[in-house]
């Protein structure tokens, strides 16, 4: 019966957070909604939630702040304010611990995923993995790491798995980048052998060609052949050629929704012009001249 009234006490405790995230939040506040004093509360709340309140509240503003970095046109200053931070510098510092790039990278970069998605840590990331890492709308609502037992070749794979997923809205992608210098000019394939299991949404390999002012010169997520539901494992690869002003290659796997996907044998080749590249045309035309300013039909 104790459980079950500290679980409803933090129950409230975590809606009364969820509802106040964008005013001031302090720790007394929130004990004293839940009828509890300060010290007994702090330790009711990390025995149940595995976190400090003051880590959680910060974890939701960052993920909150994440969402309105895709979701709006909002200015990164603003966005900062909005969610408490005193200044745009203890922003940046606190995103980039969480996200692994700031605030104005991470809106370019995961904008790019998700418009061609579909037709577009967590509490710690579950284990790291070397020159791996975690990012997403809600990377602490997923989890990374390495399976011994699901492997296609060799001795593990890396995964992803959801969470505490609650929509197809959400995603999370385990990444690497590196330096573009070494192919400028060439023709690269990126494979690798994926396996799914119960993707209610969507995953797949991604390839991201940037220059170093971070616009995108070529892309593909395999949002135009996704993998969905239960697959065993397969080969998938993406082509794409690497511009003169090439300056970044970013890559990984993603998983929109909930699910679970593990990658393999992850491998990368210069081909000739005979492979067809996969990428994906851009939505958008950037114009000469502005066009249609009296909304005629």
């Amino acid at each position: 019966m104790q459980n079950l009234k500290y679980q409803q006490i933090i129950q409230k405790a975590i809606d009364y957070i969820e509802e106040n995230l964008h005013r001031p939040l302090s720790i007394d506040l929130v004990a004293s909604v839940c009828g509890f004093s300060k010290f007994h509360f702090l330790r009711v709340f990390q025995n149940e939630v595995g976190m400090t309140i003051g880590d959680y509240i910060r974890i939701r503003r960052l993920t909150n702040s994440a969402r309105m970095l895709i979701d709006t046109n909002e200015s990164i200053i603003n966005i900062a304010f909005y969610f408490g931070f005193g200044a745009p510098e203890a922003f940046t510092r606190a995103f980039k611990k969480l996200y692994h790039m700031p605030p104005g990278e991470y809106r370019r970069a995961m904008n790019i995923i998700l418009n061609k998605n579909g037709g577009e840590n967590m509490e710690q990331q579950k284990q790291e993995i070397k020159g791996w890492f975690l990012t997403g709308t809600s990377p602490h609502n997923y989890e990374m790491g390495l399976d011994t037992k699901n492997v296609h070749q060799g001795k593990a794979s890396g995964y992803i798995r959801s969470r505490s997923v609650a929509t197809i809205e959400e995603f999370a992608t385990m990444m690497q980048q590196f330096k573009a210098k070494k192919y400028i000019g060439q023709r690269l394939k990126f494979s690798a052998f994926v396996k799914s299991e119960k993707v209610d949404g969507y995953c797949g390999l991604w390839m991201r060609i940037d220059n170093a002012a971070g616009d995108v010169l070529q892309f593909d997520n395999m949002s135009n052949r996704p993998i969905v539901k239960d697959t065993n494992w397969n080969l998938y690869s993406i082509v794409l050629d690497i511009p003169e002003n090439s300056a970044v290659i970013a890559f990984g796997v993603i998983l929109s929704g909930r699910g679970h996907v593990w990658l393999d044998q992850c491998k990368f080749e210069v081909v000739d012009e005979k492979t067809p590249t996969t990428n994906i045309e851009m939505a958008y035309e950037l114009l000469d001249e502005p066009v249609n300013l009296s909304f005629d039909m």
